[in-house]
């Protein structure tokens, strides 16, 4: 995979952790879980170097999509690493869920579209992660599930609210009061994922979902993502008038002058972000 300039050291995206995995190739930053003996359960270390790369990334001109998978073909991830988990004292729970939650947050806002690539079964805080992304794409097999009602809990990290504003509360509700596990195809009937396909298809899915995407102007996709996320909180005129100054940032950019000058030559656009 090529490198390119980044935040930390001479400019490289790193990963703080082994248990995360960090690539570039080109405009595309791949994070990858790494725990795959545990099928990739986020552990806290895991969480911070996570955190700590969404935090590079997000100032990152060069990357201009993310994508998200673990490694292996068994699990993108299965959530809470719990024999951790059975030895923390309460505090240190509320200290690991406050933590992971803000690590949606920070996902969900990342101003370059992110994916989850599921390559696997996505429990609990997994499907919670997914949540966070902007399109997820599943392979053939995959299974999904919000199974925190089983341990006496609930969904910690953003479950219980992305899960109903993407597929409505009725349907969130009978999954998480059920805690069931769905296969890959019932998430796409559902809309909770955007593609499903056979899993040696998987990342050539994704390229060709990728490519679609970067061939857009970068600043613009930025600015679609913020009208689309901060718009769906709002009542409709609020909606409107974000969708209005998101626009209005597109309208001076370098990318919007050149995609005019193409469409004038009948010819590609070539966009610089800027």
């Amino acid at each position: 995979m090529q490198q390119t300039e980044g935040i930390r050291g001479k400019g490289i995206l790193q990963s703080q952790s082994a248990t995360v995995l960090i690539e570039q190739d080109g405009p595309i930053a791949w994070i990858k879980i790494n725990r795959p003996a545990v099928m990739n359960a986020l552990n806290y270390e895991t969480l911070l170097a996570l955190e700590d790369l969404t935090r590079q990334i997000r100032f990152h001109r060069q990357v201009q999509l993310v994508v998200i998978t673990g490694v292996g073909d068994k699990a993108f991830s299965t959530g809470a690493d719990l024999k951790e988990r059975a030895t923390f004292s309460p505090t240190q729970v509320q200290q690991y869920i406050y933590t992971i939650r803000e690590l949606m947050n920070q996902i969900e806002t990342l101003p370059q579209p992110v994916i989850a690539l599921l390559n696997g079964m996505a429990l609990g805080g997994g499907t919670e992660l997914a949540l966070a992304c902007d399109l997820r794409i599943a392979a053939e097999g995959s299974q999904m599930g919000l199974t925190e009602t089983k341990l006496a809990i609930i969904p910690g990290a953003g479950g219980t609210q992305r899960l109903s504003r993407l597929i409505g509360a009725a349907r969130a509700k009978e999954l998480i009061f059920t805690a069931r596990t769905i296969s890959a195809q019932e998430a796409y009937n559902l809309g909770l994922v955007n593609r499903v396909v056979p899993g040696h298809e998987l990342h050539q899915a994704l390229y060709e979902l990728a490519e679609t995407i970067l061939s857009n102007g970068p600043v613009a996709l930025q600015q679609a993502k913020y009208a689309i996320n901060f718009g769906m909180e709002a009542e409709l005129r609020t909606g409107l008038a974000l969708e209005t100054k998101s626009y209005e940032v597109c309208i001076p950019t370098e990318d919007r002058r050149e995609a005019l000058q193409a469409f004038r030559e009948k010819r590609k656009p070539q966009f610089q972000g800027r």
